[in-house]
Formats: structure tokens, C-alpha cells, sequence
């Protein structure tokens, strides 16, 4: 398949489980680009693509939005993308994927197969601005930014509007950072525009059906949704980075 095809696919997937789930496009995006795309182009691609689609998804789904619970998030987590950035050249980012991984692939599942969730009620606002800084420092080292706000919303149990545009709104943020810093840096250049349009006209339709799809689904289904991408999303982590380390030195 050529490279534009999987561009088109890769975005086109990726904005449909974004506007159904608030998150996870560069996850999704990046398991089809990774292929065919140089990685810094891919990751530039994946920074605008969520960036768009989230952009897209806050204007046109507002539900449950509740800023004296996300500013907490949101302060945490622009403390944490600067360290997470100054730590990037300082770890094994293999390991660090690794046990990522295996994290999201033993836990999302056994809490996809409770019958009750176990509802965290403690630490208030300051519990979840350290859940944002922590989702910032992940963000800063690897584009991680919602996986463990979308595991947090899920164990207080809040309802799926509320945890979707806590998650939604955090990610906004914290990728308007990510693809400002692109652009001080020059990171993104003329070269890339043609692929930056090309992913941007793709995200549109799909991010609006995966809405008005989540509009329709249960707070049970919508759980299950979030919990299988997590799980899915610590099992791509494991195929990317353990044969890296397991390969001879």
C-alpha cells in the first residue's frame, strides 16, 4: 500500500476511535504510520492529527464539562511535560515502554473483568493534579499524555460525560503544548505540510461519526471501550519495545 493510502487509513481509524473515545489517536495513528513514515514525521503527523481531532471533538461534544474538576489536571500536567522532556535523554525509553506496557496489559483487563470497580474517593483536587503532572511527564517523554488520566476518571468511577471531557480537555491542552514546542523548534517544516493537510482533511468526518456514536453508547459500554484501547494500547507498547530488548547488544 502506498504511503498516502496508509496516511488517509491511519488517520481516518484513528479520528473514528478519538471521537468515539476522547483519546488514544496517536496510539491508533501510530500503528499504522509507524511502517512507512519516518518517525519524526509520524510523530509531528500524530501530535497535529490528535491535536485536530480533539480540537474538532471539544467544540462539537460539550457534555459533562466541569472546569473546577479539570484545572487540577491541566495545572499538573503543564508542570510535568517540561520534566517529562528534561528526563527523555536520561531513560531507556524501551524499558520505559515496557513496563508501561505491561502495567496497562495485567491491570485495564482485570479491571475490564470485575464485576464493581473499586471507586477511589481520596485526595481530592490534589490527587488528580498530581495524576496531570504525572500524565504531563509521560507526555513529555513519549506522547503519553492520557493514559493514566483516562485510568484515574475510570477508577473514581466519575460518569462517562464527565470523564470524557476531563480526559478530552486535558489531552487539548497538553497537545497545543506539545505542537507549540514543535514549532519553536522547527520541528514541523515546509516539507510536511502537504502530509499535515492531507491528515487534517481525513480526521474530520471521522471524529464527528465517532461523537454521535458515543452519544448512543451506556456508561458500562463506554467503560469497556476505554479499558479494551488501554489494553490494547499497553500491547502495542510491549511489541514495540520488547524485542528491542531482548535483541543482542
Amino acid at each position: 500500500m502506498e504511503t498516502p493510502a496508509v496516511l488517509v487509513l491511519g488517520a481516518v481509524v484513528a479520528g473514528f476511535v478519538q471521537g468515539l473515545s476522547g483519546f488514544a489517536f496517536s496510539m491508533v495513528a501510530m500503528s499504522f504510520w509507524v511502517w512507512v513514515l519516518e518517525p519524526h514525521l509520524a510523530a509531528a503527523l500524530a501530535v497535529f492529527g490528535s491535536l485536530t481531532g480533539q480540537v474538532l471533538a471539544a467544540v462539537t461534544m460539550r457534555r459533562g464539562f466541569n472546569a473546577a474538576l479539570l484545572w487540577p489536571f491541566i495545572l499538573g500536567g503543564l508542570v510535568g511535560v517540561p520534566v517529562g522532556a528534561s528526563l527523555l535523554p536520561h531513560l531507556n525509553a524501551h524499558w520505559f515502554k515496557a513496563l508501561l506496557g505491561t502495567l496497562l496489559v495485567c491491570w485495564c483487563p482485570a479491571m475490564l473483568m470485575a464485576r464493581s470497580l473499586p471507586r477511589v474517593r481520596w485526595g481530592g483536587r490534589t490527587a488528580d493534579a498530581v495524576v496531570g503532572l504525572c500524565g504531563g511527564v509521560m507526555g513529555g517523554i513519549g506522547g503519553f499524555t492520557g493514559v493514566l488520566p483516562t485510568l484515574w476518571c475510570t477508577l473514581r468511577g466519575l460518569p462517562k460525560d464527565t470523564q470524557r471531557a476531563v480526559v478530552q480537555n486535558f489531552n487539548l491542552a497538553m497537545l497545543a503544548v506539545a505542537m507549540a514546542t514543535y514549532l519553536a523548534k522547527g520541528l514541523v517544516t515546509r516539507d510536511m505540510l502537504p502530509a499535515f493537510g492531507i491528515v487534517a482533511t481525513a480526521v474530520l468526518v471521522p471524529v464527528l461519526l465517532g461523537t454521535r456514536l458515543y452519544i448512543g453508547i451506556s456508561e458500562v459500554r463506554f467503560r469497556q471501550i476505554v479499558l479494551g484501547l488501554l489494553t490494547v494500547s499497553g500491547g502495542a507498547l510491549l511489541v514495540a519495545s520488547v524485542p528491542r530488548l531482548l535483541a543482542p547488544a
